[in-house]
């Protein structure tokens, strides 16, 4: 899923020198996959054998919250997420993983956030490691020019990018991606694939996912 930045437009005063982008405005939160959530702790409640009372004396919440939950309402912090998971035996991202086309973008400050209960702190799931995985990390130093085009890795692997600073155009040979700072995106990496900076400066952490 490609979603495009919104540019906000500049007024009559808006200074602009040379070269400079125009200002754009904060991307608006994703909402939570609510009954993605809720469909998943059913189904993982249900995996476990539990009863709603059970579940909830478990994770230390009231029953009223994980009904709420469980029916695609309420607000689910990341606090009772954790304890959840816990209580379910099973990792985080089995409740919040969507589930994913070959080639997935998330724009910067574009995923499904879950907020603390607690603290001024927010955790968006990228992609979670599918079971009997091994994943690679890189950091990337890439400056324009040519591109660097990668043929493809042994069957089963997946690259993860997040940029970090510039622009680059990454992903499938075929159908890259424009991707700018802080936003993220996954392609096979069992098939040709491209990596070009955009601007000067460009740095980029990549994780090589095998299975």
């Amino acid at each position: 899923m490609d979603e495009s930045h919104d540019q906000a437009p500049l007024s009559d005063e808006s200074p602009r020198g040379p070269g400079q982008r125009p200002a754009t405005s904060p991307p608006a939160p994703t909402r939570l996959p609510l009954d993605r959530i809720a469909a998943a702790l059913r189904r993982e409640r249900t995996r476990a054998g539990l009863s709603l009372s059970e579940l909830a004396k478990r994770a230390g919440i009231a029953k009223s919250t994980l009904s709420q939950l469980e029916a695609a309402h309420g607000k689910p912090g990341l606090e009772t997420m954790w304890a959840l998971s816990v209580a379910l035996d099973v990792p985080p991202s089995v409740l919040l993983d969507p589930p994913r086309t070959a080639v997935h973008v998330i724009r910067a400050g574009q995923g499904p956030a879950v907020p603390s209960e607690v603290a001024d702190y927010a955790a968006t799931l990228l992609s979670a490691s599918p079971p009997g995985a091994r994943r690679d990390l890189y950091f990337l130093q890439v400056e324009p020019g040519s591109p660097r085009d990668s043929d493809a890795h042994q069957s089963g692997t997946t690259e993860h990018l997040i940029v970090a600073a510039g622009r680059v155009l990454a992903g499938p040979t075929e159908d890259p991606v424009e991707l700018a700072p802080g936003d993220y995106l996954s392609y096979p990496g069992d098939a040709p694939h491209t990596c070009r900076a955009l601007e000067p400066g460009t740095t980029c952490v990549l994780v090589m996912q095998h299975t």
